[in-house]
């Protein structure tokens, strides 16, 4: 008898044993309960080989299921490594760092005493590095100004005041960019950046896609990654021999134009922004289109400096000219209207972020250079900036708050 019939012989004598034992025929048991005998042999050996099969067919499955967990485990537990490791890095990143804290300024101190002598400041988030920490003061570096100030003033080590300080650039290294609409190199273009330049980056998801969005004058656009070098940026404070040199500049200003009396034109008169000069002033210059008289520029101040660029409103916009009258881009407008002054100024607007002495948005005057991402202009007054906005509009007149001011610079 072979394995399957001894397990069917079983089947069908425990089977029969039921049915007797359901219709009252005791006397009938005997021959199955001796079928019963005659295979229980056999029957166990077939129970001791299927139980025997079971048990490792479990311990099989158990040992998978073990495998699997600490599988599972060992790839949590290294996740969850490589993110404690990341974030350790990100913060040893940042543990010497620290971010002025105030509404205005606070004093870098000589020594860690508040009575000390005051060597500089810094400004609201103003960026600076901790060199050492004595007490509740803290000895940093930030620009050319080194001092103690107090811990109460500086948030330190932290994340989220360092990225708030912080402006992500884009700077460019081709010659010269396009900066287009969408993440295609089809697609069309806002305008072009010269080399040397930087934008502020506004999003950086598409990286991987080999594209960076930034602020541009017209709007927000894209540039290829390849041709941008990306970084972040910081403001820092001033030494006392800074700040007095920028006091004294604005002082020796101020009385300068007080005693200015030559902001009008060749005929008398005060020019009007957005027209041209008087046909009697003293010099003039044919316009690309038809003829525009120009006076030429009187007077040393700011006032001057806006009177003068005033004229060219309506001109023509030219990437990378520096024509006030065929054409020049945004910092070739500017320069070409200080060398007026005897000024030479970078023909790169973010270069315009460091010529003269800064100012606050709040306190700008006109002839003051206003510096935005990838585009810059004089201030004209009334809250208008006279710039050459883009090949559409030309050199035209928009409002200064028109996107996010990163410096405002005085040279006169």
């Amino acid at each position: 008898m072979n394995r399957n019939q001894k397990v069917a012989a079983v089947t069908c004598g425990l089977a029969a044993s039921a049915l007797y034992l359901s219709g009252g025929m005791v006397a009938d048991a005997a021959p199955v309960a001796g079928a019963t005998a005659m295979t229980s042999t056999d029957e166990q050996t077939v129970e001791e080989h299927s139980y025997s099969t079971l048990a490792g067919a479990n311990e099989i499955m158990a040992q998978l299921v073990a495998t699997a967990d600490k599988t599972v485990e060992e790839r949590e537990a290294a996740a969850h490594a490589r993110a404690v490791a990341k974030a350790e890095k990100a913060l040893k990143e940042i543990e010497d760092v620290a971010i002025a804290k105030v509404n205005d300024y606070v004093n870098v101190r000589k020594s860690p005493d508040a009575d000390s002598e005051a060597v500089g400041k810094l400004y609201a988030n103003n960026y600076a590095k901790i060199e050492k920490t004595k007490g509740d003061w803290y000895k940093v570096t930030s620009g050319n100004v080194e001092g103690y100030v107090k811990g109460d003033y500086l948030a330190v080590a932290d994340k989220e005041a360092v990225e708030e300080a912080s402006r992500t650039v884009a700077r460019v290294k081709a010659d010269s960019l396009y900066v287009r609409n969408d993440t295609s190199k089809t697609a069309d273009v806002i305008t072009m950046v010269p080399s040397g330049d930087d934008l502020t980056v506004v999003d950086t998801s598409k990286a991987k896609d080999g594209w960076i969005k930034v602020s541009v004058d017209g709007g927000e656009g894209y540039v290829s990654a390849d041709y941008v070098a990306v970084s972040d940026e910081f403001t820092y404070g001033e030494t006392t021999a800074e700040e007095q040199a920028r006091e004294e500049a604005e002082l020796r200003r101020l009385i300068r134009e007080a005693g200015d009396t030559t902001t009008t034109n060749g005929n008398g008169t005060t020019p009007s922004y957005g027209r041209p000069a008087a046909s009697g002033s003293s010099s003039s210059q044919s316009s690309s289109s038809t003829t525009r008289s120009y006076s030429a520029p009187s007077g040393s101040g700011g006032a001057a400096v806006a009177s003068f660029a005033a004229q060219f409103v309506g001109n023509p916009y030219v990437y990378g000219g520096t024509s006030l009258t065929n054409g020049a881009d945004c910092s070739g407008f500017v320069m070409s209207v200080y060398s007026h002054f005897g000024v030479s100024l970078p023909h790169s607007s973010s270069a315009d972020r460091n010529v003269g002495y800064a100012v606050s948005a709040s306190d700008m005057q006109p002839g003051d250079i206003v510096c935005y991402s990838g585009h810059v202009g004089i201030y004209a007054g009334g809250g208008m900036i006279v710039n050459a906005s883009n090949s559409r509009d030309g050199i035209k007149y928009t409002n200064a708050n028109y996107r996010q001011i990163l410096a405002v610079r005085r040279v006169f």
